[in-house]
C-alpha cells in the first residue's frame, strides 16, 4: 500500500509525513483501498461457487476496519465474546458470525446464542455438552461444526501452527466420527458442517490441500453414518509476503479449495492476515542514533509494545524511510522498552537519523490488536486513509487513561 512520490512516502493519496504531523507518532495507518481490494480478490476467486468469507476479527478488530468489511457484505469469524460485541458495534451481520476458539465460556456461549450467530466451531466434547446445555436452557438450537485436527504440518512458525496432533486445537480426526454421532443425538444441537484450521502465515498450498483431502474423507464417513453436513470450513491462514516469502495468490488458494471440496458443500474460509496485513503500516520517529563498537541502533518511539511480532515470532517487516535520501547504512531499529527483545528490525539498510520518520510495513494484522501498555506506554493512535481523507479511528491513549480504573489502598494507619 506504500509508494514513493519523489522523495516522499505515500499511502493512497496522503503523505505519511502529513499523517505524522497531524496525529503524532507512533501511529498505525490503514488503507481502505487495500482492504477492499484484498476482500474482493476472495470474492472473485470463489466466483459463483457457494461460499462464505468470514473475516478473522483477531487479525485487526478496529471498528473502522470491521465497518469497511461489513459494508462489503463480509461475514465474520470470532474467538471471544468481546469480538462478537465489536462486530455488533461495527454493524456486522450477526447471523453470519462463526464462533471459533478453544476455550469458550458459558457466558460467551449464552451471548452468542442470544445474538443468533450462524455457527459454533466446537473444539471438544466438553464444549459440545456445555453448548447443548446452554441451548436447552435458553430454548434455542445451536448450529455446529466440529473443528477437527487433521495432524497436518503447516510448515509455519510453531507458535501459529494449529493443525498438528500436539497442538491444543480441535478434535483428533480419529475421534471425530464418534463426536459427530454424539452431536447428532443431543437435543439443542444441529450439525451443520465440518471445520478445520491448520495455522497462520501459510506459504504453500500443499498442506491446505492435504487438510481438505483428509476432511473430505471424514465427510464420507459421516455420510455413511447418516450424518449430513452443509458446509466445509477450512479456516484461514493464507500468508503474505513480509520478505522473501512467496505465498500463493488468493485466486489459486480459492481454486485449490474448490477443486478439493465437491460443489454440493458450501466453502467457508476465515481469512484475516491476507485481507488486512499489507493494508497497514506503523509510522514511527527516530529519537536518536546510538553507535556502539558492535552496532548502530536507531532508537524509535515505537517499540515491542506497538509491534510485538518481531520479538515474539522473529518476524520480518519491511521498513521504508518516509523521506527517501542517499546514505543508507546498516542499523538495528529498536524501541525504548527495557528488554533486549525490543526490536522492530535488525541489520536493515536505511538512511535515517535523529528526528526522521520511518514506516514499518505490513502491520495491518496482529499489530495494534497485540499492542500492550508495558512500561506504562499508552497505545498508539490508529487512522484509516480513504483516498485523500484521513480518519482518526482510534485516538492515542493518554497516561491517565492507563490507571483511571485502578485504586490506591485506603489511607488507614498501618497495623
Amino acid at each position: 500500500m506504500l509508494r514513493y512520490e519523489g522523495e516522499q512516502l505515500f499511502v493512497e493519496d496522503v503523505a505519511l509525513s502529513a499523517i505524522a504531523e497531524t496525529h503524532g507518532t507512533p501511529t498505525f495507518i490503514y488503507s481502505r483501498r487495500s482492504i477492499e481490494t484484498n476482500y474482493r480478490a476472495y470474492e472473485a476467486g470463489f466466483g459463483d461457487r457457494d461460499h462464505e468469507i468470514c473475516y478473522a476479527v483477531k487479525a485487526n478488530g478496529n471498528l473502522a476496519v470491521l465497518d469497511v468489511l461489513a459494508r462489503l457484505g463480509c461475514a465474520f469469524d470470532i474467538v471471544s465474546g468481546g469480538e462478537l460485541e465489536r462486530v455488533r458495534a461495527a454493524g456486522g451481520e450477526l447471523s453470519s458470525v462463526t464462533f471459533a476458539g478453544v476455550g469458550k465460556t458459558r457466558e460467551e456461549l449464552e451471548l452468542a446464542l442470544a445474538a443468533g450467530i450462524g455457527c459454533f466451531n466446537v473444539e471438544s466434547n466438553h464444549e459440545l455438552d456445555l453448548l447443548a446445555a446452554v441451548a436447552r436452557d435458553s430454548g434455542s438450537e445451536a448450529s455446529v461444526a466440529m473443528r477437527v485436527n487433521p495432524d497436518v504440518d503447516a510448515k509455519t512458525h510453531p507458535y501459529i501452527s494449529t493443525g498438528m496432533s500436539e497442538n491444543k486445537f480441535g478434535i483428533p480426526m480419529a475421534a471425530a466420527l464418534e463426536t459427530y454421532r454424539r452431536a447428532a443425538a443431543i437435543p439443542g444441537i444441529r450439525v451443520a458442517g465440518v471445520a478445520c484450521h491448520i495455522g497462520s502465515q501459510l506459504t504453500s498450498l500443499a498442506p491446505i490441500v492435504d487438510a481438505a483431502t483428509r476432511v473430505m474423507v471424514l465427510v464420507g464417513e459421516l455420510e455413511a453414518a447418516g450424518i449430513t453436513v452443509e458446509h466445509i470450513d477450512m479456516g484461514g491462514g493464507l500468508g503474505i509476503a513480509y520478505g522473501t516469502e512467496s505465498p500463493p495468490s488468493i485466486e489459486s488458494y480459492a481454486q485449490a479449495l474448490c477443486a478439493a471440496i465437491p460443489p454440493r458443500y458450501r466453502i467457508v474460509t476465515e481469512p484475516g492476515r491476507s485481507i488486512v496485513g499489507d493494508a497497514g503500516a506503523l509510522v514511527t520517529r527516530v529519537q536518536q542514533v546510538k553507535v556502539t563498537p558492535a552496532k548502530e541502533f536507531a532508537i524509535c518511539d515505537a517499540a515491542m509494545t506497538e509491534l510485538i511480532r518481531p520479538a515474539l515470532y522473529q518476524a520480518h517487516h519491511p521498513m521504508f524511510e518516509v523521506r527517501r535520501r542517499p546514505g543508507a547504512r546498516q542499523v538495528d531499529v529498536v524501541g525504548p522498552v527495557c528488554e533486549t527483545a525490543d526490536f522492530l528490525g535488525r541489520e536493515r539498510e536505511l538512511a535515517i537519523g535523529a528526528g526522521d520518520l520511518l514506516a514499518v510495513a505490513d502491520c495491518g494484522a496482529y499489530g495494534a490488536v497485540m499492542a500492550s501498555n508495558y512500561n506504562a506506554r499508552p497505545r498508539p493512535a490508529e487512522v484509516l486513509v480513504d483516498g485523500d481523507v484521513v480518519h482518526l479511528v482510534r485516538p492515542r491513549e493518554t497516561v491517565p487513561e492507563l490507571y483511571a480504573a485502578e485504586r490506591r489502598l485506603p489511607f488507614d494507619e498501618p497495623h
